[in-house]
């Protein structure tokens, strides 16, 4: 029988935290089974149990540990759910994300006070339409499985709080007016799934922020216009104005015989038959020029070697010229949004990363390489120069030592991410040409590439363990929020300096020529093999679907 020393201690000390993490050679003793001295631990309020691939099941006994309010079963080969973890009453969090599950228990509707539920990455074709009744669920994690329709026990009255639904990578071919229900939702992600319509009743939903229906085959063809380029504002006005004559699918024809929007196209073919532009249009209009490979005598590339594979295979990466960040706070808004597409679109770093650098002070060619922890040091933002497994080692200490002084399961900063290191031996790093490590995803960038106010030019590189596509879409959407930034930056200098009666002529320079000032420059960037062969180009001729009432991509 093998020994648990963290059992034991828990037990010892009382401990309200426990977690296990990579105990597989002791589940292998123990035939699959967690000690049943666990579950006599009745004074945890957080239980951690991930990185297993020997852990199959969890035995009903879970049930005895009444006080949880977070239990984590992360990234293990579980097979299903006992019902005993209806009795878990005071639980608030489950993350049962990356096993094989099948199906959930229904009496997972008893657990009135549960607020986030995380099943993203198993094999569920249904949920338990008892989770209806779990009245303060808030969010709910459903990527990466097989459903094939939100289920009606969700998409209820009854659920005023929830409002995150993650559901990408399904099968889901409708999505039920029944979604209006749901009073409190800020963010709808169903990109990748089977819609062919999207109903009109969605724009009921008052508090939506943003939504994603990117890879779906809608038959509206301009509202698929729309929503690959990120419009929640203007997909939500086309629901409403468009959808409630005709129904679904009728959105574009009701559109369409509005006789503003009709006035307005004839305008705008006549300027475009007479040879004219309209001016004034463009100066709202963020354009993005590509620059290609071709036109840039210095172009950046990167070599993917065969190790990465196992590890973290997929990385786009693209040059952002042009953007703003001297002028107020644009630096901290630039970083706000990067942590929001990390925390939302990544889901919290586990689909994907982003890393941004100073572009001057990146040494290239560059290497995308998977290493031992033990071979490659790099130098943290805002720390001193570290082994990566020295540094890992430190931020394990660094949680600890949170979750003791706060007494509460949450850390913050880089220790929230290290569980996504779990059972690698080797980890992913981005070398430059002195062979100093800029980037080890998912944890931190280089201090030595940081970005600043006095950046002029920035990299900018997502990864991802799940796929490519994944990469390319967070680089859109980081782009297109950097477009956006830029030109509220600039609008905001605009209205400044027009109001400075003292320096006119001041005025009158900087009114000019606003298609320049609005302006980001992209250089694509080449990832090859090692031999050379092209793996990703980005942005090529098919990327960056962006909206052309918005932006302007000039290729």
């Amino acid at each position: 029988m093998a020994e648990w020393p963290e059992v034991d201690r828990a037990e010892k000390e009382r401990r309200r935290e426990l977690i296990l993490q990579g105990v597989d050679d002791r589940l292998r003793e123990n035939g699959g089974r967690l000690p049943p001295a666990l579950f006599s631990l009745s004074l945890l309020n957080y239980l951690q149990v991930s990185g297993c691939a020997e852990l199959r099941e969890v035995p009903e006994e879970i049930g005895r540990l009444t006080r949880l309010q977070s239990l984590v079963l992360c990234r293990n080969r579980l097979l299903g759910l006992p019902a005993g973890v209806a009795e878990l009453r005071g639980l608030k969090v489950l993350d049962v994300s990356g096993n094989e599950l099948e199906g959930l228990p229904e009496e997972l509707g008893r657990l009135s006070d549960l607020s986030s539920l995380n099943v993203t990455g198993n094999r569920l074709e249904e949920l338990p339409r008892g989770l209806g009744q779990c009245t303060r669920l808030s969010s709910l994690h459903l990527s990466g499985n097989r459903l094939k329709t939100l289920p009606l026990g969700v998409l209820s009255s009854q659920l005023p709080l929830l409002a995150e639904i993650f559901a990408s990578d399904n099968q889901i071919r409708e999505l039920s007016p029944d979604i209006a229900l749901l009073t409190g939702l800020k963010t709808l992600d169903l990109s990748n799934n089977e819609l062919t319509e999207i109903p009109f009743q969605l724009a009921d939903c008052a508090k939506l922020k943003e939504i994603n229906f990117k890879g779906n085959k809608l038959k509206d063809k301009r509202l698929e216009k729309m929503v690959n380029g990120c419009q929640t504002k203007s997909i939500l006005e086309y629901l409403r104005v468009g959808g409630r004559g005709g129904g679904k699918g009728k959105a574009e024809n009701t559109v369409k015989e509005d006789p503003k929007e009709r006035k307005k196209k004839k305008q705008q073919r006549q300027k475009k038959d007479s040879g004219g532009e309209d001016e004034v249009e463009d100066v709202s209009k963020m354009m993005l020029r590509v620059l290609h490979i071709a036109e840039n005598p210095l172009p950046l590339t990167i070599s993917v070697t065969p190790t990465i594979k196992d590890v973290r295979p997929y990385i786009v990466c693209c040059v952002v010229k042009g953007m703003n960040l001297k002028r107020g706070n644009s630096l901290k808004r630039f970083l706000t949004a990067q942590t929001k597409l990390h925390d939302e679109m990544c889901d919290k770093r586990t689909l994907a990363t982003i890393a941004t650098h100073d572009l001057q002070l990146v040494k290239g060619p560059l290497l995308y390489d998977a290493r031992s922890p033990k071979e490659f040091k790099i130098v943290p933002l805002n720390r001193k120069e570290i082994n990566a497994k020295e540094l890992v080692r430190q931020l394990q200490f660094e949680a600890e030592e949170q979750r003791k002084q706060k007494k509460r399961q949450n850390v913050s900063g880089l220790h929230k991410y290290l569980h996504l290191l779990d059972g690698k031996e080797n980890y992913p790093c981005l070398v430059d040409a002195e062979n100093a490590v800029i980037s080890f995803p998912p944890i931190t960038n280089s201090d030595k590439t940081k970005i600043t106010k006095s950046t002029q030019a920035l990299l900018l590189e997502v990864t991802s363990g799940s796929s490519l596509q994944t990469c390319k879409d967070v680089m859109e959407a980081l782009i297109e929020k950097m477009a956006e930034l830029n030109k509220f930056t600039m609008e905001n200098k605009e209205e400044e300096v027009g109001s400075d009666t003292e320096h006119p002529e001041d005025s009158a320079s900087q009114n000019s020529e606003p298609s320049e000032r609005l302006q980001l420059v992209l250089e694509q960037v080449r990832v090859t093999d090692m031999e050379g062969n092209l793996k990703v180009l980005y942005p090529s001729k098919t990327d960056l679907n962006l909206s052309a009432s918005s932006f302007v991509v000039i290729r």
